[in-house]
């Protein structure tokens, strides 16, 4: 299996006939100008956008119908349901892209038990929530908010600060985001622990000092300084970062969380920042997005908050799209193996 990443890998040169054609569907909001590559062309020969939509009833017409839709791609954020409903309307798709990293939006029975493949926009995003990543670090290393304070008040105190090389890293999830973090990380001079479903016999990586199974995660944030949490949402880490493994964790622990809201018992994590058991969060993802005016995590000093938009850079999105346009779509038509396979079984 193959996989992109936007650091490492080159522009591919695709040749060799067309076998079959690419007749596309967006479920995807028609004003969203990340999709313009897809929208207004050119595709790649062989391949043609047939109708963009975000209900059955945008593609529920004899012209659509009559051209046999192969391909769905995917980036409404509430695309779950819709796209069950074209994969029941369209026996004749074979494959759905989401322009995500994470299908969690539209993890499914129905998408997971459909002979359909499914590939996704994993490598797009690494690089900068590894950037966020070092942030969190550094915003409680130095104690940013006590600068922002003193700037305020015309303060001149001058006061100790941590360093972060030397501290340990904890990376639960060690896939490509996690990795990307891990990289900066050692960058920095720190220990990296990592965390994975499943470990490869000849595990080996620069960047990783110690690997652990799911079994591991109290040992590794026992012995982490910062807990970065960039594992995908599927019912295995539903609640993963739980009351009791926040109890093991250091009472100087930063935990940053770039996967998704639901991984951290969230009562149990503003119960830990509201008593000092942790030092502090950095959180861009939520249980609940938008984040409710009423949530205590709001009024935490010691709760960095950021709307799930530290990946959300012009050009990363719109690259996503590209992604799928110069890099998919033309093996797809010839045939060639598709990059960013999910396994459906396992979520991610």
């Amino acid at each position: 299996m193959s996989y992109w990443n936007r650091e490492t890998c080159q522009p591919t040169s695709h040749e060799g006939p067309i076998s079959k054609e690419a007749r596309i569907l967006a479920l995807c909001d028609p004003s969203d100008a990340y999709n313009k590559p897809l929208y207004d062309g050119p595709l790649p020969e062989g391949s043609k956008l047939l109708a963009i939509g975000s209900t059955l009833a945008d593609f529920d017409k004899e012209s659509i119908i009559n051209q046999n839709p192969n391909v769905i791609f995917v980036s409404h954020p509430k695309a779950r349901e819709p796209l069950v409903e074209l994969l029941n309307k369209f026996p004749s798709v074979e494959w759905v892209h989401t322009r995500s990293a994470g299908i969690d939006f539209i993890a499914s029975k129905g998408l997971f038990s459909s002979p359909v493949q499914l590939t996704n926009a994993k490598g797009m995003f690494s690089s900068t929530l590894a950037e966020y990543c070092m942030m969190v670090c550094s915003y409680y290393a130095k104690d940013l908010p006590r600068l922002m304070r003193q700037k305020n008040e015309a303060n001149w105190e001058q006061y100790p600060v941590l360093e972060i090389r030397g501290s340990t890293l904890g990376v639960v999830g060690f896939g490509d985001i996690g990795r990307a973090s891990a990289k900066l990380a050692k960058a920095y001079g720190m220990k990296v622990l990592g965390l994975k479903r499943s470990i490869p016999e000849s595990f080996s990586d620069p960047y990783c000092d110690e690997i652990y199974g799911m079994t591991g995660l109290i040992e590794l944030v026992q012995k982490s300084d910062y807990i970065l949490v960039a594992t995908p949402l599927t019912e295995q880490t539903q609640g993963l970062i739980s009351k009791e493994v926040l109890a093991h964790c250091k009472k100087t622990a930063v935990l940053i969380n770039v996967g998704r809201g639901p991984i951290i018992d969230e009562e149990a994590l503003i119960e830990a920042l509201a008593n000092g058991n942790i030092k502090g969060a950095g959180l861009d993802v939520m249980t609940v997005e938008p984040l409710p005016k009423t949530s205590p995590l709001w009024h935490l000093d010691n709760c960095l908050i950021s709307p799930h938009n530290m990946d959300m850079t012009v050009s990363f999105m719109r690259e996503s799209t590209e992604f799928f346009i110069s890099e998919n779509l033309p093996r797809f038509v010839r045939g060639i193996e598709l990059l960013n396979p999910v396994n459906k079984s396992a979520g991610y």
